[in-house]
């Protein structure tokens, strides 16, 4: 079960960078500092936006618009970290 465990928390890291890895490209592309129309800047953007949009979408859904700037990955990673201390806290010191 620890090993589960485990996986989760290496699943929740690496779900963690990849929407760092969104952030920054979104901002390089607002600020024109990388071209979409490069191809392997164009792969690795389909697929970072691949994962992060299911868990975004809805987050967007619920918060009111704040003008331009998007709130949601910081609601991701507020939730990732509650998910985490739930884990590292809770449920990993009772799992025998």
């Amino acid at each position: 079960m620890r090993a589960i465990l485990d996986i989760v928390l290496i699943l929740l890291d690496l779900y963690w960078w990849v929407a760092i890895i969104m952030i920054i490209m979104s901002w390089l592309f607002t600020f024109n500092i990388i071209n979409a129309g490069n191809q392997l800047v164009d792969v690795i953007w389909r697929i970072v936006t691949a994962l992060t949009e299911p868990v975004l979408r809805p987050i967007r859904q619920i918060m009111p618009n704040m003008g331009g700037i998007d709130f949601s990955p910081i609601i991701l990673f507020l939730a990732i970290i509650f998910i985490r201390s739930v884990i590292i806290y809770y449920i990993y010191p009772n799992v025998f």
